[in-house]
């Protein structure tokens, strides 16, 4: 079995990253979800809210490819997380050449850690290239409409997060 892990703190998922989830799938058997627990950023949804998200938006699109697509909580090394959950890939999404230099550094860390687990880099398509889940937030909480960016179950979160209606 083909194992995939795409990474990410996902706050929140944007239809950025549905697009490389629907990619990714067609090159594995299953595709885990890393969910990043990363303090740091201080995430606008939980931990729980960004997997129930998840779950929600990969169920259809599970049953679509035949993929199995999971959401998987993760705080440790990414690759020790990979590891964990049996990928040989690593799956990254890159929406500009800025992306690039900083996932250059991850990946050759990456493969001095553990060689025998491969990076692909799925390039966003044109149209979602400048969606960044930092940036749906902000416009989101200066009263934007993000409803472009976000499936409408996303962006009824948002909403209620930031207490604003639509």
């Amino acid at each position: 079995m083909r194992v995939g892990l795409y990474p990410g703190t996902f706050d929140p998922i944007t239809i950025g990253h549905i697009d490389i989830i629907r990619r990714a799938s067609a090159m594995v058997d299953k595709l885990v979800i890393g969910v990043a627990i990363n303090r740091d950023k201080g995430p606008l949804f939980d931990l729980e809210e960004r997997v129930e998200m998840i779950e929600a938006e990969c169920a259809e699109l599970s049953t679509e490819t035949g993929t199995e697509i999971v959401a998987h909580p993760f705080e440790n090394l990414l690759i020790n997380c990979a590891r964990d959950v049996g990928a040989q890939i690593i799956v990254r999404g890159l929406r500009a050449v800025a992306d690039f230099e900083y996932e250059f550094q991850m990946v050759g860390m990456n493969r001095a850690l553990d060689s025998s687990i491969e990076t692909v880099f799925l390039m966003a398509e044109a149209r979602h290239q400048a969606i960044a889940s930092k940036l749906v937030k902000e416009i989101a909480r200066l009263d934007g409409d993000v409803s472009k960016f976000v499936t409408p179950l996303v962006n009824d979160k948002l909403l209620e997060r930031l207490g604003k209606t639509a």
